[in-house]
C-alpha cells in the first residue's frame, strides 16, 4: 500500500545489450510526518510490541488492515524493518551469541543509579554486561507510538496529496 500511490518514472536499462525503457515506481520520494505533529503527544497512544509481532501484525490488530504498517513505521521514524524493531527472545539470544560468543557476560560499561554511563571508579557504579546491554537495547525498541484508528483515513488522504 505504501508505494501504491507513488508516481511512475521511466528508467532506461541495458538488458542483454539492448536498451530498454521501463516504468518503475519512484521510490526515491521521501515522505515523513511533520515533526511538530509527532511532537504533539496528545495525538497518539503508546503500544508495547510483543515477541514476533511485526508492523503488519500491529496494523491488523489496531486498524484492521495490515497494509497500514507503513503508518506505524513513519509515526515512529523507524525505517529499518530488521534493526528498528525488537528481536524475539530467541533471535535476541542468537544475536548475543553470534556477536559476543564467550564474552557475553563480560562488562560492556558501567552505569550510575540514574542510568548514565560512568567510569568504573564512580561512586555507586554498576557494571552492565554485554548480555544486559543487548537486552536493554532490545527492550528500548519495544514501546512505540500509534495513532488513533479514527485518523487513519485522514493520514492516508494527506499522504496521497503529498505524492
Amino acid at each position: 500500500m505504501y508505494f501504491k500511490n507513488f508516481p511512475n518514472m521511466i528508467y532506461d536499462f541495458n538488458i542483454g545489450g539492448k536498451d530498454t525503457a521501463l516504468y518503475l515506481k519512484d521510490i526515491t520520494r521521501n515522505i515523513r510526518f511533520r515533526r511538530d505533529i509527532l511532537a504533539n503527544i496528545t495525538i497518539y497512544d503508546e503500544y508495547d510490541i510483543v515477541d514476533n509481532e511485526t508492523p503488519e501484525h500491529i496494523a491488523e490488530k489496531l486498524y484492521g488492515n495490515p497494509n497500514y504498517h507503513w503508518i506505524i513505521m513513519l509515526v515512529n521514524e523507524k525505517y529499518d524493518y530488521l534493526n528498528d524493531f525488537p528481536l524475539s527472545y530467541y533471535d535476541l539470544e542468537k544475536h548475543i551469541t553470534t556477536s559476543y560468543g564467550d564474552t557475553a557476560y563480560h562488562i560492556h560499561h558501567y552505569e550510575d543509579s540514574a542510568g548514565y554511563i560512568v567510569d568504573s571508579t564512580s561512586a555507586g557504579a554498576s557494571s552492565i554486561t554485554n548480555y544486559q546491554y543487548e537486552q536493554l537495547l532490545n527492550e528500548s525498541k519495544r514501546r512505540i507510538k500509534v495513532v488513533p484508528k479514527s485518523i487513519i483515513e485522514q493520514i492516508v488522504t494527506e499522504f496521497k496529496k503529498i505524492l
